[in-house]
């Protein structure tokens, strides 16, 4: 397999210095301690306000240290605002009707090209904090592929982007190796990428990446959810941990826990930081190999929004999910994420995959031929009249 990068490209721009501007605060001061004859008069009663002002701010910073341990943590508190997300998408749908699915599709001979997008997101930080760089590679190629195995094809190639301030050669060598076991995992090439170094853009040490993967499918074997009927089955395959979604929120808890990236996680013997750097699962050989042999109507790759927001992408209107909530464990780490972040149950699912990183659609009589040949799934829910998704 061979792997090709364009040069590099340096931005060299110069240096500029921006400051906030000084604020002045007056402070005022009552008429009668202008007056010097009345300072004496003044002086016991502030020395006591004073000394009980000190008793109410220890107080006051006693009540705002609990209250700031008990609040509630959501995504949008954490910076991210879904709803503003969704928005943006429904206003880009008015400019191009077609978008929407996970992946997008273009004619070619007796096939359709499939392409899909996407990054890492600030999973990166955890990485520049961590030091460990080997791992995001993998993440970068798997939110593209999952995204395009949703239609049932199989990834081609895939072309990255690396950009950074300044270039460390090994950081950026740690990542395009991940990248390449990305590519292995996905039986596709990485056919290039670009690197971009951009003094003043990015913190020191610190890069941003995006790549997009290309597959193809068969026209008559194109998955598209259209022959999804009420009584289908929902099958769930595990994800690895968080993924690459909601690490904004992640980060938030980790610093509310006050512990530190190093430190063991309470579940288990690794790292906190390890746990939550575990890269994405690839998922394309075994779906690929399912839609070989089985008819899957339909397959979602639960990612940003988790399941509410993305199970209805391929669910015909008219029809919803309910999903049985107690078809299997929570893992752990989103328990202590729920737990230690105060956050709502609705919010942890509508911001992480919640232990299931792609679903499958089948008829009720393949549902066992499909498990029997996918290790680790399980009956997830069933298809029903209505809408959007239900947890029961």
């Amino acid at each position: 397999m061979q792997s090709l990068r364009s040069s590099t490209m340096r931005a060299q721009r110069g240096g500029c210095v921006s400051t906030a501007g000084d604020r002045i605060r007056a402070l005022g001061m009552p008429a009668s301690i202008r007056n010097p004859a009345a300072a004496t008069m003044h002086a016991l009663p502030y020395a006591a306000a004073a000394a009980s002002s000190r008793s109410g701010r220890a107080a006051r910073s006693t009540i705002a240290a609990a209250a700031a341990a008990d609040e509630e943590l959501t995504y949008k508190k954490a910076g991210v605002d879904i709803d503003a997300g969704d928005e943006l998408v429904n206003r880009i749908k008015k400019l191009n009707p077609s978008i929407g699915g996970f992946s997008g599709m273009v004619p070619f001979g007796d096939s359709f090209l499939v392409a899909g997008t996407d990054g890492v997101g600030t999973k990166l930080k955890l990485a520049f904090d961590m030091n460990k760089h080997d791992t995001v590679g993998i993440d970068l190629v798997a939110m593209s592929v999952n995204d395009i195995i949703t239609s049932g094809a199989q990834p081609l190639f895939f072309l990255d982007y690396y950009a950074t301030g300044k270039l460390d050669v090994d950081a950026a060598e740690a990542v395009v190796k991940g990248i390449m076991e990305g590519c292995n995992q996905s039986n596709c090439s990485l056919l290039g990428g670009e690197t971009a170094e951009m003094p003043g853009f990015y913190q020191p040490g610190e890069y941003d990446l995006a790549g997009f993967a290309v597959g193809a499918v068969k026209k008559d074997r194109v998955i598209d959810g259209s022959t999804i009927e009420e009584g289908d089955v929902v099958l769930a395959l595990p994800s690895s941990g968080v993924h690459s979604n909601g690490f904004s929120l992640v980060r938030k808890v980790v610093e509310k826990s006050k512990m530190t990236l190093h430190e063991k996680a309470p579940w288990t013997e690794k790292a906190i930081g390890e746990v939550l750097l575990e890269p994405t699962t690839i998922y394309v050989k075994q779906i690929v190999s399912l839609h070989e042999k089985h008819t899957l109507r339909g397959v979602v790759h639960i990612t940003g929004g988790g399941m509410p927001e993305n199970i209805p992408r391929v669910i015909p209107k008219g029809l919803g999910v309910h999903v049985d909530a107690s078809s299997y464990e929570i893992p752990e780490l989103f328990k202590w994420l729920m737990k230690t972040g105060n956050v709502p149950l609705e919010d942890m699912r509508r911001t992480f995959n919640m232990g299931v990183g792609i679903i499958m659609v089948v008829r009720p009589d393949q549902a066992d031929a499909v498990m029997a040949d996918a290790p680790g799934s399980w009956v997830l829910g069933k298809v029903v009249k209505g809408d959007g998704v239900k947890f029961v």
